[in-house]
């Protein structure tokens, strides 16, 4: 069984930006995670199904069009219905200060917002994600 840290990264929605999606994609993969990139403009049911199928160990998603509340929680509903809360699930983007106490309430672990450097993301996964239970 591999120990590798397995994450999805994920667009959800219609945002069409999708280059800090990349970088992050490419920083946890060069830090020796096993990454899946969905592409863009994904459903939070298109994306809860490929962390699943890819027995992933966290979802990463990036919201950059201001429709992070809704995303962000339909994501956490769906992975909840499927028995797949383990999950952690983290974000970035453009993402207002404000929103961020909500958005952990709901169970998104960690956001990062612009200016996070990879580093401190790559740091962040190792440290909060894939650590054994109990």
């Amino acid at each position: 069984m591999s120990s590798r840290i397995r994450v999805v990264v994920a667009k959800p929605g219609l945002d069409g930006h999708d280059r800090g999606a990349k970088v992050v994609a490419r920083a946890l993969r060069d830090a020796g995670m096993e990454v899946i990139y969905t592409g863009l403009h994904q459903t939070p049911e298109q994306i809860v199904e490929a962390a699943i199928q890819e027995d992933a160990d966290a979802v990463g998603l990036s919201v950059l069009s201001g429709a992070h509340m809704t995303l962000f929680k339909r994501v956490i509903e769906l992975l909840t219905e499927r028995d797949a809360a383990d999950m952690v699930v983290f974000g970035g983007g453009i993402i207002p200060e404000a929103d961020i106490p909500e958005l952990e309430r709901l169970g998104v672990a960690k956001i990062f917002t612009p200016g996070a450097t990879t580093q401190s993301i790559v740091e962040w996964v190792r440290a909060n994600v894939g650590q054994p239970v109990g």
